[in-house]
């Protein structure tokens, strides 16, 4: 059975760049599909929808609109438990009414990014369909997933706290990370309990979902693709930025101008750094010992710093590395990533990140900062074995990357294996499959 053609299909992303982009990106799919997708955002999330082809509706978030209110994660979980579920309840409702008057307009299934995960009981009381849907890889999934084991293991505590300094092990065969690499272990006691909080909420309400969409490639599930956890069936129909192109789905205006900057510098020479959209990245103290490393080594450089991050920098530091170097708001990623004088990638290890570092064949440098980021990085340097960890900004740790990453001679082999094995016309295929299954099995 068919879906019919105008049948709609809600999306609701976590209100994060890293979030939004690959949900519009399987929106986009949705439409190849014949089914008219409609992202739901926050008011307080802007996105110039013109281009993308893709119906996008704003539901009010109760944050003030001329941005005085704090856009963080624990703002962000206020309104999304307190505020958006009755918003988005009535919106729904609308669009079922709308539905009742024409069949092909119904409103089939609601596809929620688990880490809005109020969504799901917003539909469950609409009587609407569910599908999860996870913006990354199966492996951090898993470990969210694990904490009832983890707690009933005494490897955590109530309040998600490490009892013991042993390393995890993702599972048999796969990277191990120190027990501070939990996700939910940032910030003081109290935000780090109140994260865990949020993740223990989020498996709760998930764990009955029917299926889960999940944004890798289905060689990272290959002990069980298309199996299930507990009754949900995992449908890896990723990585979504290999094949899905949108355009405009920025938060923030790109600096297309430090691409005519690499045209000028040579092949491989450029060190690339952005620590990502959400988290403020590194601090003022880091900021600044790494721009002083960065001068130092006189290596060309582009660095991704926004204006509310660069205290850090040193006094009259931009005027000194006019010619070296290039400090930009946000920048035009992937085209960056695919420039040939782009040689190495110093990144967060978030996984959009990662995904484009690996289609465009580029050696990484990785410090981890928040979530999931430090078991991409263990995939990372550990069984891809396609960049390094540094654990500081001094030049020293600069330096000593740069030279362990730049001169392993088979990294180059190991990274054309994994862009095949990622970013394929068989891993994409099996990708649509995927989600055709998923398709067919919401229009039953």
């Amino acid at each position: 059975m068919k879906c019919r053609k105008k049948s709609k299909v809600l999306l609701v992303p976590y209100p994060a760049q890293g979030h939004v982009t690959p949900m519009l990106k399987l929106a986009s799919l949705l439409v190849n599909h014949g089914l008219n997708p409609i992202i739901i955002l926050p008011n307080f999330i802007k996105i110039d929808s013109k281009d993308v082809n893709i119906s996008i509706m704003s539901i009010p978030d109760g944050l003030d609109q001329d941005g005085a209110s704090p856009r963080d994660f624990f703002a962000i979980e206020n309104v999304m438990e307190n505020n958006m579920p009755c918003q988005f309840e009535r919106l729904v409702r609308e669009l079922q009414f709308d539905g009742k008057n024409d069949q092909e307009d119904a409103v089939v299934c609601v596809i929620v990014d688990l880490l809005a995960s109020w969504a799901v009981e917003v539909a469950d009381r609409c009587g609407i369909q569910v599908a999860g849907f996870w913006p990354a890889m199966l492996a951090t999934y898993r470990l969210v997933d694990s904490i009832p084991e983890m707690l009933h293991a005494g490897i955590i505590s109530e309040t998600g706290c490490p009892l013991h300094k042993g390393p995890i092990c993702l599972s048999l065969g796969q990277p191990t990370l120190s027990p501070q690499d939990l996700p939910w272990l940032i910030g003081n006691s109290n935000a780090r309990i109140s994260r865990f909080k949020f993740w223990n909420r989020t498996v709760e309400r998930t764990r009955a979902l029917k299926w889960l969409l999940i944004n890798t490639f289905q060689d990272e599930c290959h002990k069980d693709p298309n199996t299930t956890i507990l009754n949900t069936q995992i449908l890896p129909i990723g990585p979504l930025n290999t094949y899905v192109t949108i355009k405009n789905s920025s938060f923030w205006e790109e600096d297309s101008s430090c691409l005519n900057w690499l045209d000028k510098q040579d092949a491989n020479s450029v060190l690339y750094i952005s620590f990502g959209s959400w988290v403020s990245p590194i601090g003022e103290a880091k900021v600044n010992s790494l721009a002083l490393a960065l001068e130092a080594t006189k290596r060309p450089f582009i660095w991704v710093l926004g204006p509310s991050w660069r205290q850090g920098l040193p006094k009259g530091y931009l005027e000194r590395i006019s010619k070296q170097g290039k400090i930009v708001s946000w920048a035009p990623q992937v085209d960056i990533l695919q420039h040939e004088a782009v040689g190495c990638y110093l990144t967060h290890c978030g996984w959009n990140s990662t995904m484009e570092a690996i289609q465009s064949k580029k050696r990484l440098l990785c410090y981890p900062i928040a979530g999931d980021q430090f078991v991409n990085c263990a995939y990372i340097i550990q069984k891809w074995r396609i960049g390094v960890r540094i654990d500081g900004f001094g030049l020293k740790d600069l330096e000593g990357g740069l030279k362990r990453v730049m001169e392993d001679d088979g990294m180059s082999e190991r990274i054309d294996r994994l862009n095949e094995m990622t970013m394929s016309k068989v891993a994409s295929c099996k990708a649509m499959d995927n989600l055709t299954t998923f398709i067919s099995d919401v229009c039953i």
